[in-house]
């Protein structure tokens, strides 16, 4: 089961779950796949029409008044729009009831005289009698387009005149933004154009449009003299939004409109609702002249009905090849990475020269999955190994080794093998008075040092310890050699901790002798050292040697300078499973070294304020940083707080960066 566990090829459970997921298409999934969609279209370069948008803005009111204007005022701007070249006006404004001024017979007279086109609006009511298009169909269209149950339309004296009549009703998508509009909607027994398929209709110059449906919506819509509309089975067509209007100000109109179409509607605030699109917030006229100007040049932009089985095909295909590649697992990644690269660029290819929308975001999401799990199980498996490999090896060093040694002096060997280790350094502290009291007392002197040893080697010994070499005063141990021990980082702290109590109980003995107190520093590290036989032929200690060695005695030498017996090394504290009660100290780069190491003790101390002082100083506050130390200095690390003080009371250095940078060792 570990085994099975611990392979790549589970990252095919993975892979089903996102085609399961893929395939119900939930709403966020949606979501996202239409934003790139935006992204692709919005990714061209914007195209401007030959169409026109009229604002009827606030400055608009300010020349004419009260919303809505009396109806002669609409004929007068028509009249002034045709008089200005305009091809064909679009009045984007329903009037479903009568005028309140009686002015409907005056804009009825413009409308005998020029072509306008007006609204409708899908609603749940119908007003007024809308203008039948005379739509030719084939087939059954129930069910199959959008359906209203009932149409807004103006009042049947202007509706009547009306050169054409078009549903201007949007469908947003489940984001709540405006991508595609129905071509055609339903109410009753009559399909309604919508105003792009209808103002297409009045440019062809053909009297109707003719639909055909099938058992899945709709076939084919075509426009006679203008040719098929692509459509999506319920009739929608996906609006190429970078189509742009020129648009004006009612009260800033140009002097030729060039015979463009022009489509009048309103801006001021209150006055209309603007539509959520892929650019944001647009008035309904510039998105009926987006969709007007997507038919008239033929833009036909598709989501295929093979795109989504392709792109889960893809997915599945590529994912295969990728888990079979992680077996070299610099070609797979690579492979992976080049793949998930190109997904972007050929959906961008793909639209710029199709128009189809292909969806990266599944391809990009389920491949970085899948190589996330793949490589994921690849690095525990291998971790997993490592540890194994290392729990081997470090077993050639049982508690039989001397024994086999004694039968075999042949074992050994010069050099050693790498390992991580924790290495203890000791170092009597006020040993010239210890020796003036001895004066020329050499056996004295030698006697006294020798009973300090035992008592301090003693739990060296007790707890696992490997008792190095004694260097005059100083003593150097290490733990997890020759016998590997898991828990080397705790057995060296309780080493240090009983050393510590042994020296109190020393002291006492000595004290009655007259002897001055011993006093100690002692500094721990942990790290990854290189450990076995070393010297020459002729002599050799089993020792060890590395950087972390090296930091273990500079973290001894530095205990003086903080005013504590015992100093512990950040990789030690992690590696430690016990709650002694570490009390961070400081960030130092000790001497000969660049990277700060983060210093710890152990005692007791007030944490909340000794917390905000090591934020202060570590940020260069010091003024503030020196107050605390100067309030913690009744504690029981009373020593490390007034040597901190000295310290900060110099000010803190201009380059200072965070940690202390120690000038001996």
């Amino acid at each position: 089961m570990k085994k099975i566990l611990t392979t790549p090829w589970t990252a095919l459970v993975t892979l089903a779950v996102i085609v399961f997921f893929s395939l119900q298409q939930p709403t966020f999934l949606e979501s996202i796949k239409l934003r790139y969609f935006d992204t692709l279209i919005t990714s061209q370069p914007e195209k401007e029409l030959n169409i026109a948008t009229v604002n009827i803005d606030e400055a608009a009111l300010d020349a004419y008044g009260q919303w809505p204007f009396s109806r002669d005022v609409y004929g007068d701007i028509i009249k002034d729009l045709y008089d200005r070249n305009a091809g064909l006006v679009v009045f984007n404004v329903l009037m479903p009831e009568k005028d309140r001024l009686g002015k409907d017979k005056e804009l009825a007279g413009v409308m005998d005289e020029y072509p306008v086109v007006l609204p409708n609006y899908g609603s749940d009511i119908t007003k007024n009698a809308p203008r039948n298009p005379g739509a030719v169909m084939i087939g059954d269209p129930t069910n199959k387009v959008v359906e209203y149950d009932g149409i807004v339309a103006s009042i049947e004296e202007l509706e009547s005149r009306a050169y054409g009549t078009g549903i201007v009703t949007t469908f947003p998508e489940v984001d709540g933004v405006t991508r595609r509009l129905p071509m055609v909607i339903k109410s009753g027994d009559t399909l309604y154009p919508s105003m792009g398929l209808e103002v297409l209709r009045i440019l062809a110059g053909d009297p109707s449009f003719q639909i055909k449906f099938s058992d899945i919506g709709i076939d084919k819509l075509r426009v006679p003299q203008f040719g098929i509309v692509s459509t999506d089975p319920v009739g929608r067509v996906w609006i190429d939004i970078q189509q742009r209007p020129r648009q004006y100000s009612l009260m800033k109109l140009p002097a030729d409109f060039k015979e463009g179409i022009v489509i009048v509607g309103t801006s001021a605030n209150g006055l209309g609702n603007p539509v959520p699109t892929a650019l944001g917030s647009m008035w309904p006229q510039e998105l009926q002249a987006a969709m007007i100007g997507t038919l008239a040049q033929g833009i036909n932009i598709q989501r295929p009905d093979w795109a989504s089985g392709a792109e889960l095909l893809t997915l599945v295909l590529m994912s295969i090849l990728l888990l079979f590649l992680t077996r070299w697992v610099y070609v797979g990644l690579g492979v992976g990475i080049v793949a998930l690269a190109a997904i972007v660029p050929a959906t961008m290819w793909a639209y710029a020269t199709y128009l189809y929308l292909f969806d990266a975001t599944l391809l990009l999401g389920g491949l970085t999955l899948i190589l996330l799990h793949a490589y994921g199980v690849k690095f525990v498996s291998e971790f997993l190994q490592k540890q194994q490999i290392k729990k081997q090896f470090g077993t050639y060093l049982s508690p039989d080794l001397v024994a086999k040694l004694q039968k075999q002096p042949d074992l050994l060997r010069l050099g050693g093998s790498k390992q991580p280790l924790t290495i203890m350094f000791t170092d009597v502290r006020g040993f010239t008075a210890i020796s003036e009291h001895y004066g020329d007392d050499v056996e004295g002197l030698t006697s006294i040092m020798n009973r300090y040893m035992t008592a301090m080697t003693r739990s060296i010994l007790e707890h696992n310890g490997t008792l190095d070499k004694y260097i005059g005063d100083a003593q150097m141990a290490f733990w997890n050699a020759p016998i590997e021990n898991e828990g080397h980082a705790d057995d060296a702290i309780t080493t240090a901790l009983e050393m510590l109590d042994e020296l109190d109980k020393f002291n006492q003995e000595v004290a009655e002798e007259g002897v001055p107190a011993f006093g100690m520093g002692v500094g721990i590290n942990t790290g990854v050292v290189v450990v076995g036989n070393m010297g020459s032929k002729q002599r050799f200690d089993y020792t060890c040697l590395g950087d972390s060695v090296n930091l273990a005695s500079r973290l001894e030498g530095q205990s003086k300078s903080y005013g504590v017996q015992l100093i512990i090394g950040e990789s030690t504290v992690r590696s430690s499973h016990r709650e002694y009660g570490f009390i961070e100290l400081d960030r130092i780069a000790v001497k000969g070294k660049t990277k700060p190491e983060t210093i710890y003790t152990i005692g007791e101390t007030d944490w909340d304020l000794h917390k905000i002082f090591l934020e202060k100083y570590y940020a260069g506050d010091w003024d503030g940083a020196l107050d605390l130390a100067i309030k913690l200095q009744n504690s029981k690390l009373s020593e490390y707080y007034r040597l901190m003080s000295v310290r900060l009371a110099e000010g803190c250095p201009a380059d200072w960066s965070g940690h202390y940078i120690a000038t001996s060792k």
